[in-house]
Parts: structure tokens; C-alpha cells; sequence
């Protein structure tokens, strides 16, 4: 072998004992253990998180960040289902995990909660400031779900507040298609 030619990184294997119970058609993309904790999978449908009884799906992930060594995971927390087909949302409690070995699980979820992202857009609402309208591609899910999260100061229980957001969404919704 030269020293030119590419190193194959062998694909690390997690023991049956330690995989999550997952749906049929999931599988295990990357994982790592968590200091302190047991590991942390990434899967074709979401995240397994140590603490955590299920698994977030990849859209339910608002922000995720790696600082070299931590995964901070910022999930998304179901306000209310809207009557105009959307969900309204916000920010959960951050979730910082210390990695090990991480591999391949940062650029898993990077890639995987980006390409769970199908419209994103941030606008003003009455009574100010925003509204960030996102559309999100589900595992299993044919089409586009529709969330949107209220900016911090922005009324999301006013009347005009929720008929500007429906408009919003429906806007995206026409952009996307």
C-alpha cells in the first residue's frame, strides 16, 4: 500500500444490548458514548439522546452544535396544534452531551437535520417581533409538515397575530410548491 492511497475508515458497530428499539425500515447511521451516559445514536429517523425514553425525530431538532468535544441538542417542544395545519412551537431545554469518540454522529446530524429543513423564512408579526414559519420533511410522512415558533416578545395567542401566521404559512406553503 502507498502512502497516496485513502485510509477506509471501518464503520464502528454498536453491540444489539446497547441499540435502541427502532421501527422497521430505521437503521443506525452513526453513534457515540456519552461521558457519563450511554450512547448517543443517530438513526435514519432521529436522534436516541442518553436520558431520553424515545427518540426526537430529525425534525423535531430546532438547533444542534458541536464544539469539538460537546453536542448541545435544542429540541423543539409542541405548543398547540393550530386549526390552519400548522403546529406552533418552541425552543426546548438544551440537552449538552460530552462525546467520547464522536465519528461520524456531528456530521450526521448536521446533515440530517439540514436536509429535514424543506422552507424556512422569519417575519415580522403585529405587536413585533417574529415568527420563523418552517416546513420539515418527517420520516414516513408523505409531503411537507408545518411549524412555526414565535420569536421572544411576540404574542402568539392574539387574534391578529394568528391570522397574520396562517397567511404566512400558506405563503410558504405556495413558495414550496
Amino acid at each position: 500500500m502507498g502512502g497516496s492511497e485513502p485510509m477506509l475508515r471501518r464503520k464502528r458497530r454498536l453491540s444489539s444490548s446497547r441499540t435502541p428499539k427502532m421501527a422497521r425500515d430505521e437503521h443506525v447511521l452513526a453513534w457515540a458514548d456519552a461521558d457519563g451516559g450511554g450512547p448517543v445514536v443517530a438513526t435514519s429517523h432521529g436522534l436516541f439522546l442518553p436520558g431520553r425514553a424515545t427518540r426526537l425525530g430529525w425534525h423535531e431538532i430546532h438547533k444542534a452544535a458541536w464544539s469539538g468535544r460537546q453536542l448541545t441538542i435544542t429540541p423543539s417542544i409542541l405548543l398547540r396544534d393550530d386549526d390552519a395545519g400548522y403546529a406552533v412551537t418552541a425552543d426546548g431545554e438544551p440537552e449538552a452531551f460530552a462525546l467520547k469518540d464522536p465519528g461520524d454522529v456531528p456530521h450526521e446530524i448536521r446533515q440530517r437535520v439540514t436536509k429535514s429543513v424543506a422552507y424556512t423564512a422569519l417575519h415580522p408579526v403585529p405587536g413585533g417581533p417574529a415568527v420563523r414559519v418552517v416546513g420539515r420533511r418527517v420520516p414516513g410522512v408523505n409531503g411537507v409538515t408545518w411549524a412555526v415558533r414565535y420569536e421572544d416578545g411576540s404574542d402568539g395567542s392574539d387574534a391578529d397575530v394568528r391570522e397574520v401566521t396562517a397567511a404566512l404559512v400558506e405563503l410558504g406553503q405556495r413558495e414550496l410548491h
